[in-house]
């Protein structure tokens, strides 16, 4: 993934994942004519808090490119998988405005190991 120079300091939006799946989208069409696959990977986090509790942390993922689309589509909830790609900031309309989320755009894709059978 490309890094750039910004007054002589090396900058990245790199994110890579491993975690499971836990919620897998149907593809759809924008109103753009692009199509993405939502999903989103649970990821354990350690707690910084007194009471050592760790949480987890559900980071929603779009994958646009045909590839990883079809890569995505064959995973089940469940499966461990490993997502690497940019943080994006996305806009849209809700309501009477407009509203923003972040979500990874997913670059490469790849399951690592199937989830326990439903």
């Amino acid at each position: 993934m490309a890094s750039e120079t910004v007054d002589d300091v090396d900058t990245e939006n790199t994110v890579r994942l491993v975690g499971r799946l836990s919620r897998l989208e149907d593809e759809r069409e924008l109103p753009s004519g692009s199509v993405v696959v939502g999903f989103a990977v649970v990821v354990p986090r350690a707690s910084a808090s007194p009471s050592g509790r760790n949480t987890v942390d559900s980071l929603d993922c779009a994958a646009w490119s045909a590839g990883t689309r079809r890569s995505v589509r064959s995973w089940q909830v469940g499966d461990v998988v490993e997502v690497e790609g940019h943080l994006r900031r996305r806009f849209y309309r809700a309501g009477a405005g407009v509203a923003s989320r972040y979500e990874v755009e997913a670059v490469r894709v790849k399951r690592r190991r199937r989830g326990p059978a439903a």
